[in-house]
């Protein structure tokens, strides 16, 4: 699963037969495909690439379009976005969720879980309403947990305009995908963590100093946290 994860941050368009090969060619041994779909399924990780975009229907489905094509985003909480992805440790794994402020890269909220269940999202969701305030559109994949009725329902309530990813279209989404790279490839897969416990401290560190201390690039070289609080301001 670790091969799998660290595969997919390099090939996210591999899907369980370049999998396969890739695995085969790392260790020299066969894996088994039915082996990598089933763990792949376990991770919640597919292959992800472009495909022909038609009507989403909104509503009692679940799904709803994708509202940021061609959106001018230029101010904190017009837009939150949010996704799950697997954590290796040492011993087992974990699902970090997250909730990114798209403009300023700043992330608002994060919990752990080891299931891939609703609640823990709605937990995250919720402190994140309570402590940043309400977004105007929140984006994220049309995974079961965003398409279920207490996420939705819970977005509705609050006023909060939804948007969803196309099938299979990571660049959506881009600026958590982006983020879940970094914290990845800075963070866990070199510090390999021992256990849960060991793993939250270590994500609480990394993101504290991603929000408040590191200089990013795209943002001039100013932190997220300095531009969610509009103390610098980005150029037009």
């Amino acid at each position: 699963m670790r091969l799998i994860d660290k595969v997919h941050m390099e090939d996210p368009s591999a899907g369980s037969r370049r999998m396969y090969k890739y695995l085969k060619r790392i260790t020299g041994k066969k894996p088994g495909r039915k082996r990598i779909v089933r763990l792949m399924r376990i991770m919640g990780v597919e292959a992800v690439y472009p495909k022909k975009r038609t009507t989403i229907p909104g509503g009692p489905s679940g799904i709803y379009p994708y509202r940021l094509k061609g959106l001018t985003i230029d101010r904190p909480n017009q837009v939150w976005c949010a996704d799950i992805t697997f954590i290796p440790m040492r011993r087992g794994f974990m699902y970090l969720f997250a909730i990114m402020d798209w403009y300023s890269r700043k992330i608002i909220s994060w919990e752990l879980s080891n299931t891939l269940d609703t609640r823990f999202c709605l937990n995250t969701l919720n402190r994140a309403l309570k402590t940043s305030g309400t977004p105007e559109i929140f984006n994220t994949d049309q995974g079961c947990q965003f398409t279920s009725e207490e996420w939705r329902c819970a977005l509705e309530a609050a006023g909060v305009d939804i948007s969803m990813d196309g099938r299979g279209r990571w660049i959506d989404n881009v600026m958590i995908e982006r983020f879940w790279r970094s914290i990845k490839y800075e963070d866990i897969y070199l510090k390999a963590y021992e256990n849960g416990l060991e793993l939250e401290k270590g994500i609480q560190r990394y993101i504290t100093r991603y929000n408040y201390h590191r200089p990013h690039e795209s943002l001039a070289d100013a932190t997220p946290g300095e531009i969610y609080s509009e103390k610098v301001t980005l150029a037009a």
